[in-house]
């Protein structure tokens, strides 16, 4: 997971790896949370990736308040929902 400041805003660019099986089970979208759990973004994934694991995509425009310095990426899968498990980035 990286972080870049473009600007005013943020890109981040997320590696997601989950045991897709088809449309009825897959990783459907990871958000962005600041230290409160505010969502800051959000990154909806359209398609099941069975084939493409792990897989990385990406968010830009992803506005930051600068007093904040980490955030936690926590991934969603469509069938058990948000995962519990939130991975920290630094900012920069």
């Amino acid at each position: 997971m990286t972080a870049e400041h473009q600007g005013g805003t943020w890109r981040f660019d997320v590696t997601v790896a989950h045991p897709d099986t088809g449309w009825d089970h897959y990783a459907d979208a990871w958000r962005i949370l600041d230290a409160e759990g505010h969502e800051l973004g959000l990154r909806v994934l359209a398609h099941p990736h069975e084939t493409e694991q792990p897989f990385t995509r990406s968010l830009s425009g992803v506005a930051v308040p600068r007093s904040v310095k980490e955030v936690w990426i926590e991934p969603r899968c469509l069938r058990d929902g948000w995962g519990g498990e939130r991975y920290r980035v630094k900012l920069r």
